[in-house]
């Protein structure tokens, strides 16, 4: 009697970039904005607890969207990218160039362009990676030019390190029958639609004071 076949494991599980920066700020203004709130709704008078309300319908969707919400996962196969109010996923035969300028985009065949949310670029951090590889190769006796293609990911900042690790994975998975296909993008309705209500329900309180 033969033994049932496990089931097929993917190559490795998708790996994940996320701003921590961006997921600790965006957990301090939630903190506050709840706080404010709910003390606002508890100990408020007149329209002003429903005011609060509104606020909190509006701001904390917002918070989420802009802090807890962005990341990027690539494996095989794949990047999918989930910004604050759109998730798209993009087959690698369909990414035609990832880079990272004052922000990070990655470009599909038909020309789409999207922005890397969850992989900020810092200039300050640049600089400094910038400033190393200038020190490194002064140490090793090589001449240093800024516009080189710097071949240790240690020497370059942290959202370049993301984005070369991301071309590599787009250079392998192009020509994978697996990773075939086109752009697919979908809306964050449960974002989009809680924050919409809340502040239509600010304005309208506010109208009618």
């Amino acid at each position: 009697m033969t033994s049932p076949t496990p089931p097929a494991e993917p190559a490795y599980a998708d790996r994940t970039y996320r701003s921590s920066a961006g997921i600790a700020g965006g957990a301090l203004l939630l903190a506050l904005s709840l706080w404010l709130g709910v003390d606002t709704v508890v100990q408020g008078h007149g329209t002003a607890p429903w005011l609060a309300l509104a606020g909190l319908l509006c701001a904390v969707p917002l918070i989420t969207a802009f802090s807890f919400r962005p990341v990027v996962f690539a494996n095989d196969d794949r990047l999918l990218v989930r910004n604050p109010f759109r998730t798209i996923t993009l087959p690698w035969a369909a990414v035609a160039d990832v880079r990272a300028g004052y922000s990070s985009e990655v470009f599909d065949q038909s020309g789409g362009k999207y922005q890397l949310w969850a992989i900020p670029v810092s200039l300050r951090q640049r600089k400094r990676a910038s400033r190393r590889q200038a020190r490194d190769a002064a140490v090793d006796g090589s001449s240093f030019s800024a516009a080189a293609d710097v071949t240790d990911k240690a020497r370059l900042s942290p959202a370049d390190q993301s984005i070369r690790e991301l071309r590599d994975l787009a250079e392998q998975g192009v020509s994978r029958e697996s990773a075939q296909g086109g752009t697919s993008v979908r809306w964050a309705y449960e974002i989009i639609a809680p924050a919409v209500a809340g502040a239509l329900l600010l304005v309208i309180l506010l109208a009618i004071g």
